[in-house]
């Protein structure tokens, strides 16, 4: 695999806290234009993997690169600027703020204008306030949320905040998105309207939405952590599975479905 198709490389990766070992010496590969699904048991170690990817944790040992580029130990900030995004298992949006305002205030990452120009909001500073607020505004169109662009967040059901929160990773326009159990609580219709913009995001289905890179163009790489193994298996390319914390497997999904050491950490064989 050549470097220019690898987009993120973890590299013995070791994670602990106090006498507990969350990660151990975990390798994996994220290509270029593929969907990886990280799955495993509760307590497997998945989410803290993508807590070190995205800069909320630091590791003990290992390296993590995106691009090549070494960002293993760069703030969570300087992360999401390069170009790597993510949505929490715990839903983590400013509650007393609308929809809008959510999605909008994860562009502030992106702008340009330092901050005096911005109170000022004249030339260049208003210019680009309304390039951004129009890539906020393709992204509630194309998730199907105008109905909400001026609700509270904190009064929106829990379905329609998980895909706010979907919108706010988008509004960074990343090249690598990390999604922890984007549909966990979710009825079936709400699974397969995510499962939908997944995919569309992925493939870059948002023709319409020309000016706004992440849905005209898609992703390079979609990292996904999810419990449902049916959407698991219908979308990913690639599944990993963790396991107390140790990479256990890694294949097509076909052969995880038939891998031993998955079925027995799922079943709780010896």
């Amino acid at each position: 695999m050549t470097n220019d198709k690898i987009k993120l490389k973890v590299s013995d990766l070791s994670l602990s806290f106090g006498g507990v070992h969350a990660l151990s010496d975990i390798n994996i590969e994220v290509r270029k234009n593929e969907i990886l699904a990280i799955i495993g048991p509760n307590g497997a170690g998945k989410t803290c993997l993508l807590n070190c990817i995205n800069g909320f944790y630091k590791p003990q040992r290992g390296s993590i690169l995106f691009n090549g580029r070494d960002i293993t130990a760069m703030r969570s900030d300087r992360i999401a600027k390069l170009g790597v995004a993510r949505t929490f298992q715990n839903i983590e949006l400013y509650t007393g703020l609308s929809t809008l305002d959510n999605i909008m205030a994860a562009r502030h990452v992106l702008m340009k204008q330092n901050i005096f120009s911005t109170f000022m909001y004249f030339g260049p500073a208003h210019k680009e306030e309304l390039e951004h607020r129009k890539t906020v505004e393709d992204i509630i169109d194309f998730l199907e949320i105008e109905h909400i662009r001026k609700s509270v967040v904190g009064s929106l059901p829990y379905g329609l905040r998980k895909r706010v929160e979907l919108g706010r990773a988008l509004a960074l326009e990343p090249e690598v998105l990390l999604l922890d159990e984007p549909m966990a609580g979710m009825n079936l219709e709400e699974k397969e309207d995510i499962a939908r913009f997944i995919y569309d995001i992925f493939e870059g289905q948002g023709a319409s939405y020309p000016d706004t890179k992440v849905l005209s163009n898609g992703v390079d790489s979609i990292v996904l952590i999810e419990h449902d193994m049916g959407v698991v298996m219908d979308l990913a390319d690639r599944i990993v599975v963790l396991d107390f914390g140790r990479k256990i497997a890694e294949g097509t999904p076909d052969e995880i479905a038939a891998d031993a050491k998955v079925i027995a950490a799922y079943l709780g064989e010896k």
